[in-house]
């Protein structure tokens, strides 16, 4: 072969090579623009982020920002009737069962004491609204289903008539003093936050005490609340003496001529014991200056249920609760241990929490619970 033929031959085979290259680039270039998905996933590393293992429940942080209060599509206010859906479902599925039906036999009894028990009325306390009207059925005064619903809502409203459920303050000069006791996490801070709002917008000149100096984060929580109100704020060292905050904030409102003193409180300690033992000595301590102690309010988380039946009793022991603070109302089904604490305990809840906002710690009226309840 001649030397022309030998060049046309190189030629020809750089050429292939040439071709194969743009062939192998173009289709890698198309296979990047045909599959953008593909193309626009890049490898994530996630960390995992781990919960310290001393963070419980009963250490969780208050809300300290309120939402804006819930309205119905007219824009006006949500009722309490809305706002209690929840806890209207456990017995509402029950009460339209009965008032559906012709007569009243066994099975209705049965749809009422478990609707009843859902609401976590309580056994004892369910028992006794059920046996009374089975006597008045048997005695042939109710015979109706309808009836019967009037009479089981008459009946609850009757248990709870009656409680004085005022917030008392004193008739002579001096400061009052409202001691705010309960667990970690079921809402004392916001509820100190949001009645000193309310307190302050009456008229009322009000000082705050932070006196829960085991949780770092309440004091900063109070100061907030206190903030916003325009309200001083008592606080001292973390891990100090809750008692000495207390009686610094009655001796401050004494000076100062304040007409009020809301006093936020431990809700864990070591144990038990010297919970309560620190907690009886606040409120000898709030007294041994110029205030007196006119309200120990007990807040108790309505997501609890009947915990909050237990914790009323231990809190009572200890510290001569004068009234319920029942917070997180809206968003349980166990609103019925009202009916446990007041009836199983004697004391009255005085305040409901039915919301975010400020103005959703409102006055407890028993008929507008019970028609929110068990309403048709």
């Amino acid at each position: 072969m001649d030397s022309s033929g030998s060049q046309w031959i190189y030629l020809v085979l750089i050429g292939a090579v040439l071709a194969f290259g743009i062939g192998v680039l173009w289709w890698s270039r198309r296979s990047r623009t045909g599959n953008p998905t593909t193309a626009a996933r890049s490898p994530v590393s996630a960390t995992p982020v781990e919960t310290p293992a001393s963070v419980t429940p009963e250490t969780a942080v208050d809300e300290i920002d309120p939402e804006p209060e819930a309205s119905a599509d007219d824009g006006s206010p949500r009722s309490l009737r809305d706002r209690l859906g929840r806890a209207r479902a456990a017995i509402g599925g029950a009460v339209g069962s009965v008032l559906g039906r012709s007569a009243i036999d066994d099975s209705v009894w049965e749809e009422l004491e478990e609707g009843l028990l859902l609401a976590d009325v309580g056994v004892g306390v369910t028992d006794d609204l059920l046996g009374g009207l089975r006597a008045r059925v048997d005695s042939g005064e109710i015979t109706e289903p309808d009836a019967l619903i009037a009479a089981l809502r008459a009946e609850m409203v009757a248990r709870l008539d009656g409680a004085d459920r005022g917030l008392s303050t004193r008739d002579d000069a001096g400061p009052s003093v409202w001691l705010f006791v309960g667990v970690n996490g079921v809402g004392k801070t916001t509820t100190i936050g949001k009645l000193a709002s309310r307190e302050t917008a009456r008229g009322v000149t009000a000082l705050l005490a932070a006196g829960d100096t085991f949780r770092a984060a309440a004091a900063e929580q109070l100061t907030m609340w206190g903030e916003r109100s325009g309200l001083e704020v008592v606080r001292g060292s973390e891990g100090g003496d809750p008692s000495s905050v207390v009686f610094d904030a009655v001796e401050r409102a004494a000076a100062k001529g304040v007409d009020l003193v809301l006093a936020d409180t431990a809700g864990r300690l070591h144990n038990k014991s010297n919970l309560m033992d620190e907690l009886a000595k606040v409120r000898r301590v709030a007294e041994k200056g110029a205030g007196v102690v006119t309200e120990t309010l007990l807040v108790i988380d309505a997501t609890t249920g009947q915990n909050g039946l237990v914790q009323a009793r231990e809190f009572g022991e200890a510290t001569a609760v004068t009234g319920v603070v029942v917070t997180k109302l809206d968003g349980s089904a166990k609103g019925g241990i009202v009916f446990a604490v007041e009836t199983e305990l004697g004391i009255p809840v005085k305040l409901v929490g039915v919301g975010e906002g400020v103005d959703d710690l409102v006055p407890f009226d028993p008929a507008e619970f019970v028609d929110a309840l068990v309403g048709d």
